[in-house]
């Protein structure tokens, strides 16, 4: 029985490292945080944007792992998940610059010269797909 229980702290903790070097070599060789920090013209911060991946990962898998119930009031939870999802966009943001996806994918559904129209209907699908889904799954 010890054995087993060894053998599944082994496994867990080898693909967890596993999964977070790679999760660090695509940041890293990408470059997504210095172009973030490039992009919201925050250099001097950098270190920061890298502190705030490292504990959102390590509080994301604590948080997975116990399930915790957050007994806060609601009017935190807004400004929580406004910061949440703004670094979110931010950070996706940085990954379709460095990518070069907008241009891409404008030639390929011919908006050439409207790159804009495309960058709106991203944000305008993303925030009404969320409001359904906070309307419909969450409060239905």
């Amino acid at each position: 029985m010890m054995i087993k229980i060894l053998m599944v702290i082994f496994i867990g903790l080898a693909s967890g490292l596993m999964v977070g070097a790679g999760f660090v070599a695509f940041l890293t060789v990408l470059g997504i945080i210095p172009r973030l920090t490039q992009l919201s013209k925050s250099l001097s911060m950098i270190q920061y944007y890298e502190w705030a991946v490292v504990l959102g990962v390590l509080v994301g898998v604590f948080a997975s792992l116990r399930d915790p119930g957050l007994h806060i009031s609601s009017y935190f939870l807004i400004p929580l998940g406004l910061t949440g999802g703004v670094f979110v966009g931010m950070l996706a943001a940085g990954l379709t610059e460095v990518v070069n996806v907008f241009p891409i994918l404008a030639k390929r559904i011919r908006l050439d010269g409207q790159i804009i129209i495309l960058i709106m209907a991203i944000v305008l699908g993303k925030i009404f797909g969320s409001i359904f889904q906070w309307l419909y799954f969450i409060h239905h």
